[in-house]
């Protein structure tokens, strides 16, 4: 078992270090960490080449107001077993310029998970305003579950116009 998770876990390194030189946004002489997105992710399966589940997300600026997002992360690919409910954080590269709600849009990228009990996976994606934004993972993710996925991963954001008070990032919504 260690050994598996071992491996996982160099793998996970190493896709996500091809993936960050891949997708720097399209000004990446202009960028700087603008922030930080954390995002609570619904349980769900795989059904061998892709899966779909919804997403809660706060993102909070180094300057401004928090602002929530909701949505949905999609995956093409090897995508087989049951996930528990995740947590990702991942470091916001954009435009220092970037207007408020700017995080809404599609985003796509690589991804690698696999969990046998216990797992971890990373995602690395591109896009949102004008396709300028980079969302890095800060740190490999948790996860509990019995699954193995990699593949091409699409996350679309919304904004949440919920009053902050009302949204709770510590429930989870189930995949519909």
């Amino acid at each position: 078992m260690k050994r598996f998770l071992r491996g996982v876990a160099c793998v996970c390194a190493a896709i996500a270090l091809l993936s960050a030189r891949s997708t720097q946004p399209a000004s990446a002489d202009m960028t700087t960490q603008t922030g930080m997105l954390t995002c609570q992710i619904a349980s769900g399966f795989g059904w061998l080449i892709g899966s779909s589940r919804t997403v809660q997300c706060e993102y909070r600026p180094a300057v401004g107001l928090k602002e929530h997002y909701s949505g949905t992360i999609a995956k093409v690919g090897l995508d087989i077993g049951y996930l528990a409910p995740m947590f990702f954080a991942w470091a916001v590269v954009a435009p220092s310029s970037t207007p408020s709600g700017a995080l809404a849009g599609k985003y796509y990228g690589g991804t690698v998970q696999a969990a046998a009990g216990i797992g971890a996976g990373v995602n690395v994606l591109v896009g949102g305003f004008d396709k300028s934004i980079a969302l890095q993972p800060v740190s490999i993710e948790g996860e509990t579950g019995l699954y193995v996925g990699i593949g091409i991963a699409a996350l679309n954001l919304k904004l949440d116009e919920r009053a902050s008070s009302s949204y709770d990032l510590d429930r989870i919504p189930e995949t519909e």
